[in-house]
């Protein structure tokens, strides 16, 4: 007996793609949209970037820039890999679920790291890194997982079966999904505890961005808790491991763009703040002189100098002037009347004679 298509699919639609319209199975076309959604304000975000990057006023935050929009292309993937999800296992659908799933979010999750270890530096007042610096870090930090899910998707097909993921059981399917994602989860972490760091330091201009991380990290956190329990549980049953895989994944997405990106373009034209950073880069506070006494000559002799100093004690400093300081010097005073004196003519021994003995 052949059956007909769900009520919302075409009759001559693969049963494949039937969670896509079938109005009976809401979640596939809920979770669609969302996903359709979430790609095209994660472009909208893309762009936002682009054209905001002639007005940002900090040097430091134009340089997380470049990560930022590597991260977003990371968040444009996995809000296009729910559709993988959505569609039935098979031989197309099972090495992308495996291969690009920990990719994705080793991207993204890298990112938010490298930004998060760059805060660390400002908040203390150190020397950021370069801008090239965050983008390699973020992505060498990701190149770990491309090596292990491709050595994971070759050794599993056996370089020819790409039908075997829908062949092994669902439990078996599970552990090693799971199992795959084992470094997601350590770059998971460590970029949660290394946000954590960012709330400690003197310049607390930059410890808003670090809390953008902590909660962006710490909600991601707990969805992927959640759905790694759902996978694992009997209750709901393997036939709704899609949907668990697949809500995970939009979920996440909107996390990152909404507990991340959108605050973070929020300040991203904010102005430069001297207070952010140490006194000697604060390019509007007035630096005082150095302090000299004297002029600089071998001749004088500083201790001289110093005892001159020390008797008047009154020494006026001025910032704003030269090195030269001003000092007051009591000059000695004579009160006494002046009186005439006679002067003796040089011609008083001379009697226009010279004596012969």
């Amino acid at each position: 007996m052949v059956t007909g298509a769900p009520d919302g699919c075409r009759s001559n639609l693969d049963p494949r793609y039937y969670r896509l319209c079938d109005k009976k199975a809401a979640w596939g076309i809920v979770l669609e949209a969302l996903a359709s959604a979430g790609a095209v304000t994660s472009v909208a975000f893309m762009i936002a970037l682009l054209v905001f990057i002639c007005k940002v006023q900090d040097s430091n935050r134009r340089k997380v820039l470049p990560t930022q929009f590597l991260f977003l292309l990371g968040v444009l993937g996995i809000f296009g890999l729910p559709f993988a999800f959505i569609i039935s296992l098979d031989g197309s659908t099972g090495p992308t679920r495996f291969f690009l799933f920990g990719i994705l979010f080793a991207l993204c999750f890298s990112c938010l790291l490298v930004h998060a270890f760059n805060l660390t530096k400002l908040v203390q007042g150190r020397q950021p890194l370069s801008m090239l610096a965050m983008l390699g870090l973020a992505l060498g930090f990701s190149l770990v997982q491309d090596v292990i899910a491709i050595e994971y998707v070759v050794l599993t097909m056996n370089r020819t079966n790409v039908n075997i993921f829908s062949e092994l059981s669902p439990p078996r399917r599970n552990e090693d999904f799971v199992l795959l994602l084992t470094y997601v989860f350590l770059l998971m972490t460590l970029a949660f505890f290394t946000a954590s760091f960012t709330f400690r330091g003197p310049f607390t201009g930059w410890k808003r961005h670090g809390a953008h991380i902590y909660l962006t990290t710490f909600l991601s956190i707990a969805i992927w808790v959640t759905w790694i329990t759902l996978l694992f549980v009997p209750t709901p049953g393997p036939q709704w491991d899609d949907t668990i895989l697949s809500s995970a994944l939009v979920a996440n997405g909107w996390v990152f763009l909404l507990a991340y990106i959108a605050p973070e373009l929020q300040l991203l034209t904010k102005q430069r703040n001297p207070m952010d950073y140490p006194v000697e880069d604060a390019f509007c506070k007035p630096q005082l002189m150095k302090q000299n006494y004297g002029v600089e000559n071998i001749a004088y002799s500083q201790e001289g100098i110093t005892q001159g100093t020390e008797e008047t004690g009154d020494t006026f400093y001025t910032p704003y002037s030269t090195h030269f300081q001003l000092q007051s010097r009591n000059s000695p005073k004579d009160f006494s009347i002046p009186r005439a004196q006679s002067r003796v003519s040089p011609y008083s021994d001379y009697e226009g004679r010279k004596d012969v003995s």
